[in-house]
């Protein structure tokens, strides 16, 4: 008779024998699934960001909000709907209010970009953080950047806006606390204090030529 051979015990099996099918199936899963990731493509670039020039390689493929928050710490840029509807992430992208979500790092190079950390100045917060507070207009504070940002956006173009205007303005902002009248309020103060300001300047500069 030939000789029986016993089935070996379960530890001296190969790991692969003793792998259930469900274990098998995510194991090769997660191997396709490394395979697929792609290497990251680094690019250089250069920018300017509240006032400070600075060279960094990033990922063709990183957003401007993932450098600027999670590599650089300006946590001042939320991270909010990811798609670019709800305003937290917004930057001054030289001048211009730019959803960072959706602005792809690369395309910052050469830019001069503003966060909310580089409004105050030794400490002093701007005419437009000032009138937030005293409006009222900060609750949990995630959209409050945003907010203040593409206000300072509208008071430094030195333009005259209607109250239909700076609604038209903001309308890319959520907020779940305020109702938004007392954000409304403070842009409305922030912008028209800004226009006496302008306004008192160019008196001034009258008066001197005369």
């Amino acid at each position: 008779m030939s000789e029986v051979k016993s089935m070996p015990e379960a530890e001296e099996m190969p790991e692969a024998e003793r792998m259930s099918e469900a274990e098998r199936m995510s194991e090769v899963k997660r191997m396709s699934d490394k395979r697929m990731v792609p290497e990251k493509v680094l690019r250089q670039i250069s920018l300017t960001v509240n006032g400070k020039a600075l060279t960094l390689h990033v990922d063709i493929r990183e957003s401007l909000l993932e450098v600027l928050r999670e590599r650089l710490g300006y946590t001042g840029v939320k991270k909010g709907c990811g798609v670019g509807e709800c305003g937290a992430c917004t930057v001054l992208i030289d001048g211009t209010p730019i959803d960072s979500c959706i602005y792809l790092a690369v395309w910052a190079d050469g830019k001069e970009i503003r966060t909310v950390e580089g409004l105050a100045v030794n400490g002093k917060l701007s005419p437009v953080q000032e009138a937030f507070v005293e409006e009222g207009a900060i609750q949990c504070g995630f959209c409050t950047p945003g907010l203040v940002l593409s206000t300072t956006a509208m008071v430094e173009n030195g333009k005259e806006y209607s109250r239909e205007e700076i609604k038209r303005e903001l309308s890319g902002h959520f907020c779940r606390c305020t109702g938004y009248q007392n954000i409304l309020k403070a842009a409305e103060r922030a912008v028209h204090e800004a226009g006496h300001r302008c306004a008192h300047c160019k008196h001034e500069q009258e008066g001197e030529k005369g």
